[in-house]
């Protein structure tokens, strides 16, 4: 059975804790700043989250599960990451399980509890780094 984060925790994370994560994840591996378009209001989202890359391959671990609403942005929109101050577009992103796909050593054990992790391969990086404004996906 996957473990999910519950909901409380989630929203107190969105309002207290990504704030301030926010300030050092896009200079810091391996935290990564996911940034996405709302589905419905288009409004750009910047989401901290802990990824792993191997080579060109991106490993971000799903702790609230699939139906996260940065997850189902990402899926149905796109999406681009800031990590260690470059922006990356996230191409091809899709869910996998840990159990059965490969993905980095990290992102395997943390993967565990979830049994969801996010693989996306990283396109070339943009011009630009930063915590300040980032073109939409």
């Amino acid at each position: 059975m996957a473990l999910r984060l519950g909901r409380p925790l989630a929203r107190f994370n969105r309002t207290v804790t990504n704030p301030i994560q926010g300030q050092y994840a896009w200079l810091l591996p391996p935290w990564v700043v996911v940034c996405h378009r709302g589905r419905r209001t288009g409004r750009l989202y910047r989401t901290p989250v802990n990824a792993y890359r191997r080579g060109s391959t991106l490993a971000i671990v799903v702790l609230y599960g699939a139906r996260s609403d940065w997850v189902r942005n990402v899926l149905a929109g796109g999406g681009q990451v800031v990590r260690a101050g470059r922006t990356y577009p996230l191409l091809e992103p899709r869910l996998v399980d840990p159990r059965v796909e490969p993905v980095p050593r990290a992102a395997r054990l943390l993967g565990r509890l979830t049994h969801t992790v996010m693989v996306a391969r990283l396109g070339s990086p943009r011009p630009g780094f930063g915590r300040g404004p980032v073109a939409g996906p």
